[in-house]
């Protein structure tokens, strides 16, 4: 059954790699999983395919997570090539569905569609969930609230009295779409709609009160459901090399946002938020030392956001951030993240590699402290496994350390940033 399973897949991730971009330069002494599971078992390479055809892949999910302890699901990923490779880049549709010990079931569908020479963009994040975080309050700095490892099957309601565990049901259905101008600069538009429902806070078993709770009586949001509806006016400059492990280049996105009552949203508010990304490759001879830098941040312009809807460890667009740190430990009405990472490889075939890294989280609370005026640090290193030197996509293990004990071992498939 084992032997079955890795020739299917594969199988599955040879037809992918073939699909993957070719305006991306290899150098034949490079090897990856692909490479190595094919030697293992004597599997001819797929014949390389028209660029216009689609390719598929249905993978299983087998893992664990700080966060949210075991998970097991599965994820399909089909990519389409909708234009000639050389000014077209790769489009990607994403399905997945993932349970885990402690409770938390989402389904969750994203896509990255590129039109045919990149003229248009279009972005989009739809999920259900029944989730589950550990809250620890409002802001930064405060040491009180300190780390304690959740059970692999439950979120820990009586353990702490610094930590708050909340379940919620989760709907998100996010679009957007770019219009390229030329010289990597797009403008862009989109709507965001989040619905939060069944709010439970745990810690009420044992309390009188939560931070979320008290944000919530104080900014007369009702504690056990709201919306946040959006719509975003967006500007965006991307010079990466790639898409997926940059080795030279800068990303840089603009998004502003208005949740109007008249969309639905609880209340009216407008916030700013942008993603910055900074790559340097320090080998001519060898591309892969790349010293980068990430900052993307999210400040309240006016109104009010309910409690779940305001920024937090791990509210990215791929929920990456803040290793070292569960997601939704920090929160605040604004925040802002900052890290740096050198990437080097180990093996002369680059099949494995490794990075180490070190972040910085600041973020405001509902008692006067601003941003950046308290911080907490997290740091570590990591390897990563080349899983296809085409897209050069990696399988990536991050072993890393917060403030308080705060520690814990990631998972995750390609680089955080």
């Amino acid at each position: 059954m084992a032997f079955t399973m890795c020739l299917l897949l594969l199988r599955l991730f040879d037809v992918q790699a073939q699909h993957s971009q070719d305006s991306f330069s290899l150098q034949t002494s490079e090897k990856d999983l692909v490479d190595v599971m094919r030697n293992m078992f004597n599997v001819t390479p797929s014949p390389i395919i028209s660029f216009s055809k689609p390719s598929i892949s249905f993978l299983p999910v087998i893992g664990y997570n700080p966060s949210f302890g075991g998970i097991i699901g599965f994820n399909s990923i089909m990519g389409k090539q909708f234009g000639d490779p050389k000014n077209t880049d790769y489009s990607v549709f994403n399905l997945m569905f993932t349970y885990s010990t402690s409770g938390v079931i989402t389904l969750q569908s994203r896509h990255n569609i590129f039109r045919p020479g990149n003229q248009w963009n279009f972005q989009g994040n739809w999920q259900f969930s029944f989730y589950g975080v550990v809250d620890h309050g409002l802001g930064t700095g405060n040491t009180d609230f300190c780390y304690v490892k959740n059970d692999d099957d439950d979120l820990p309601a009586h353990k702490n009295d610094s930590i708050f565990p909340i379940r919620y049901n989760y709907l998100r259905l996010s679009e957007k779409a770019y219009y390229n101008l030329g010289s990597g600069i797009y403008i862009g538009a989109g709507i965001n709609v989040n619905f939060y429902g069944k709010i439970q806070d745990l810690k009420l078993e044992d309390s009188l009160s939560t931070p979320h709770l008290r944000y919530s009586q104080k900014h007369d949001f009702d504690p056990k459901r709201y919306i946040v509806n959006g719509l975003q006016l967006a500007f965006q400059y991307n010079t990466r090399d790639h898409p997926i492990r940059s080795y030279s280049g800068m990303y840089f996105d603009l998004d502003i946002q208005f949740n109007p009552t008249w969309l639905g949203s609880s209340k009216n508010a407008s916030t700013i938020s942008y993603d910055f990304r900074k790559f340097f490759s320090l080998s001519r001879r060898n591309p892969s030392h790349v010293l980068g830098f990430w900052h993307w941040a999210t400040y309240e312009i006016s109104g009010l956001r309910p409690y779940l809807n305001l920024p937090f460890t791990g509210s990215d667009t791929y929920n990456r951030s803040g290793r070292g740190y569960t997601i939704g430990y920090f929160r605040g009405p604004s925040y802002a993240y900052f890290e740096t990472e050198y990437r080097y490889p180990i093996l002369r075939n680059k099949l494995i590699s490794g990075v180490v890294f070190m972040n910085f989280q600041t973020a405001g609370n509902d008692e006067g402290t601003k941003v950046y005026q308290a911080w907490n640090i997290g740091g570590g290193a990591g390897l990563r496994i080349l899983f296809q030197k085409r897209s050069r996509s990696a399988l990536c293990i991050d072993f890393s350390r917060g403030n308080c004990g705060s520690h814990g071992v990631f998972f995750g498939l390609n680089e955080v940033f």
